[in-house]
């Protein structure tokens, strides 16, 4: 195993607060990692640092055995995958699914003049046959459905075969139909031993794919717990996360959680 990510007593604050306080965190290329807390408690501000999108105010990043401060983020980022709702609003709506995926080659949302080679195209054909998404290669991304677009997000982000994928709330506003689909895939996808190290931001344990091995909990930018899922996903966790007792279930490999009754 190597070490694809790990924080250092890394602290972040933007207009003097404290938005991670003193975190610590090392992720393994064989692990699948949920990142669990309440709006607020610094979850997405840990993509960003794990993205090279955003510096800690104290304290050490490294990315790929590369530290942020000191490495090419434009070069870095190339090796890492990253979906999130908000990218659907950067691509053009008359851009075909294809297209969409075909031009994380080049990092860019919207074909314009490059130049893609078979192997280019045969690789995003692939891509979209691995999130079932081959029947809709030619449509165009403003007609498809919201759970369409979020597997066309994370189709792309996988294209170039990164070594670190990121997720941002990969299920955020889905129906429950669309919401089972994509959780079962992204379960297989974290199963299959070829695939890349995994994050993935969640408000929620039901959205928990089965497969992901680890979990990262955070309350106000501290972290409460971290650890293998099936030892750290406990009721007293997430009390300490979210602020109120729960009773928490497993079953089949999937969590549930309800407020705990008075």
């Amino acid at each position: 195993m190597s070490t694809v990510l790990q924080f250092d007593n890394v602290s972040f604050v933007r207009d003097g607060r404290p938005i991670l306080d003193e975190v610590n965190w090392k992720v393994d290329d064989s692990e699948r990692w949920v990142v669990l807390g309440s709006n607020g408690a610094g979850k997405t501000t840990a993509l960003k640092l794990a993205t090279g999108h955003e510096y800690p105010t104290k304290g050490t990043v490294d990315i790929l055995d590369q530290r942020l401060g000191r490495v090419d983020v434009f070069e870095l980022r190339t090796r890492i995958g990253f979906a999130a709702s908000a990218q659907a609003r950067r691509i053009p709506a008359g851009e075909t699914v294809l297209n969409t995926v075909l031009t994380a080659a080049y990092a860019v949302e919207g074909r314009w003049n490059e130049e893609y080679d078979d192997l280019d195209v045969r690789q995003a054909r692939r891509v979209l046959g691995e999130w079932n998404l081959d029947h809709l290669a030619d449509r165009t991304f403003g007609t498809l459905s919201d759970g369409e677009r979020k597997r066309v997000l994370i189709a792309r982000a996988t294209m170039t075969d990164p070594e670190l994928l990121l997720l941002d709330e990969p299920s955020a506003s889905l129906d429950l139909g669309s919401r089972e689909n994509l959780i079962s895939m992204l379960s297989g996808y974290a199963q299959s031993p070829v695939s890349p190290a995994m994050i993935m931001v969640t408000h929620h344990v039901e959205e928990v794919p089965p497969g992901f091995t680890h979990v990262l909990m955070l309350n106000e930018g501290k972290v409460t717990a971290q650890g293998p899922i099936a030892e750290t996903l406990t009721a007293e966790n997430l009390e300490a996360t979210f602020g109120m007792p729960f009773l928490l279930a497993e079953l089949h490999g999937r969590y549930h959680a309800v407020a705990k009754p008075h």
